[in-house]
């Protein structure tokens, strides 16, 4: 995949700072946001349609878990389920979990898509949304689209 396409590393970058703001006005672990904002669409087998990405991403973090990072097992359980499930519209878990998928909604302006408030998962990302929409950049962060 294209690292400068839209799920490349300028994206996973801002999803990186959007869960970093959420994750300090939700009281997230941070450890497991800045992992999820790194991994979830590392498995990518292209730009579209890849229902399976988030799955293998999961797997490919059991991988390296041990290697790259540390997590316990409840951790891992919680990083598990924000890469497994990011993409499929759920909005019920821990609020670390949804802190993560918050930080990859608040990023779909850059596919020309609003996040709806509905699809939100935290108080923050419904707050940011306000926000953004009145930004010039629709981004809380300078990372560059």
């Amino acid at each position: 995949m294209n690292h400068q396409g839209y799920h490349g590393f300028q994206h996973w970058a801002r999803v990186l700072q959007n869960g970093r703001h959420i994750a300090q006005q939700e009281n997230a672990n941070k450890k497991i946001v800045d992992l999820f904002a790194l991994l979830h669409d590392t498995q990518r087998k292209n730009e579209n349609r890849d229902p399976q990405h988030g799955y293998r991403a999961a797997k490919y973090a059991h991988s390296i878990r041990g290697k790259w990072f540390d997590l316990s097992n409840k951790e891992m359980r919680l990083l598990d389920e924000a890469l497994t499930y990011h993409s499929d519209g759920y909005t019920d878990a821990n609020i670390t979990v949804q802190a993560c998928w918050d930080a990859d909604r608040l990023d779909l302006f850059r596919v020309g898509i609003t996040p709806k408030k509905e699809k939100l998962c935290t108080q923050t990302a419904k707050d940011a949304i306000k926000e953004m929409s009145l930004a010039k950049d629709n981004s809380l962060m300078k990372v560059p689209r």
